[in-house]
């Protein structure tokens, strides 16, 4: 395919490195015929006008910070890069709202919000970088989604593009909607290959006044699982609910900083959070359901300590890297009874496949991150991580479980929807694709 430059309707570029790939790795190396800079939606309307009449496929893109290749641009045409769409149209702190293009990042909406009292509760990784228009493609997650929600809880409106190059607009500055199909969420999590979101209307909330995590320490998963079991069933709603196992710890429990427990196997980590005495409540009922099997159980107050926590938690990842210089990680989902049951099952996937097998993740929602370690460096052991990961699916379909709790399909997990959700169902979603997208422009090969 050739593409002219000087016919696209908004400033274009020749295709480089950082627009042919997202964090997913895995070897998949993307091709596009050019990269188009739109600073509005005007632009990006006109763009899609100008593919869709020319039979051009468009990958959009929002920060790369995919893990399942969905902003790689597979089969050339157009990477649509929404990084110029970064305007605040508007917030109104005292209605608890914001207006915002699908540009701005996630630190940019989370720091406005907290320097009015309020909170945007969705905290995926890279906040610094991931853009609020790739959040709501992907329906992004994070560790506190056990009890904020995913992305979609805190959107009420999308402006976006569909084909073959309309404007529309759902929903919007309200909290209450049900006069049509809901479109607002057919377009959340469709991974931009129903249309390409180019503003959102996000609900925000007050911000607790306190919050005050408790970690409790054990000597096996069994034990550590049955302390979530505790707390789920004490009827308590804790803002997170994470698990590391003992893999894990062996890597990025050194730098943990209030000092592990002897002999500590598996921690989990959760949140009390509200109201100063609500969260006090809260706490003691997360140290009573965990203390029980415990090791030992550590609850910081100040909130440089609590700040420091989040901080370990979020650098866990890197810490795991580290130690063989790669690591492919699935985020499978799967029912809160099973889990168990995925912390060693993970562990025997990769005694299989002979590569160093762990897994944490959110477990208060059944998000799990089983991970395998490789060099860049052996082939064949990268080789053997990526055949791990893909026995993760088989685990999770097999559990009653989903593919993917919060990166997406993406390219990564095509053909992998059908098996989890049989024939019929899976020709419904492929008939919603036909009737948004006739032609198959809008990312195509994902999502299926």
């Amino acid at each position: 395919m050739s593409v002219d430059l000087a016919a696209i309707p908004a400033d274009a570029i020749e295709p480089t490195g950082q627009y042919l790939a997202d964090l997913m790795g895995r070897g998949v190396a993307g091709r596009a015929d050019a990269v188009v800079l739109p600073s509005t939606t005007e632009e990006v309307r006109a763009v899609v006008e100008w593919a869709y009449a020319n039979d051009v496929a468009i990958t959009p893109r929002g920060g790369g910070t995919g893990l399942a290749g969905g902003a790689i641009p597979i089969d050339g045409g157009i990477v649509l890069s929404l990084e110029r769409l970064k305007r605040v149209r508007s917030f109104d702190p005292l209605l608890w709202r914001m207006h915002v293009e699908a540009g701005v990042t996630t630190a940019d909406v989370q720091r406005l919000a907290r320097e009015s009292g309020l909170r945007f509760p969705p905290d995926p990784g890279a906040a610094e970088m991931s853009q609020i228009g790739g959040n709501i493609a992907c329906n992004a997650g994070g560790p506190h989604a056990f009890k904020y929600g995913v992305t979609a809880n805190w959107v009420t409106g999308l402006e976006a593009v569909v084909a073959p190059g309309e404007v529309i607009s759902v929903g919007g500055p309200i909290r209450k909607d049900v006069a049509g199909y809901d479109l607002r969420s057919l377009l959340i999590g469709s991974e931009g290959t129903l249309g390409i979101v180019t503003a959102a209307w996000l609900k925000l909330t007050p911000a607790p006044e306190l919050e005050l995590p408790v970690v409790g320490f054990f000597d096996s998963s069994r034990a550590g699982i049955a302390g979530i079991e505790r707390i789920l069933a004490s009827g308590v709603v804790p803002a997170a609910i994470e698990y590391l196992d003992g893999v894990t710890l062996s890597f990025a429990g050194g730098s943990f900083p209030f000092g592990m427990a002897a002999g500590a196997a598996f921690m989990v980590v959760t949140e009390a959070d509200g109201a100063a005495d609500e969260a006090r409540r809260v706490r003691r009922e997360l140290i009573a359901a965990l203390e029980e099997d415990a090791l030992a159980v550590h609850a910081p107050e100040d909130p440089t300590d609590v700040a420091e926590l989040w901080r370990w938690r979020s650098g866990v990842a890197f810490a795991i890297i580290a130690h063989r210089g790669g690591a492919y990680s699935e985020d499978i989902a799967v029912p809160l009874d099973r889990l168990d049951e995925v912390a060693e099952e993970t562990l025997a996937i990769g005694r299989r496949h002979d590569v160093i097998a762990l897994s944490f993740g959110h477990a208060g929602d059944g998000n799990i991150h089983s991970t395998f370690l490789f060099s860049h460096d052996d082939p064949d052991e990268e080789r053997r991580a990526d055949a791990a990961c893909h026995e993760l699916f088989d685990l999770a379909i097999r559990l009653g479980g989903s593919v993917s709790g919060e990166h997406g399909v993406g390219w990564l997990k095509r053909g992998q929807i059908e098996r989890q959700w049989g024939p019929v169902a899976y020709e419904l979603h492929s008939r919603i694709k036909q009737a948004f997208d006739p032609k198959g422009l809008l990312n195509p090969g994902k999502k299926r």
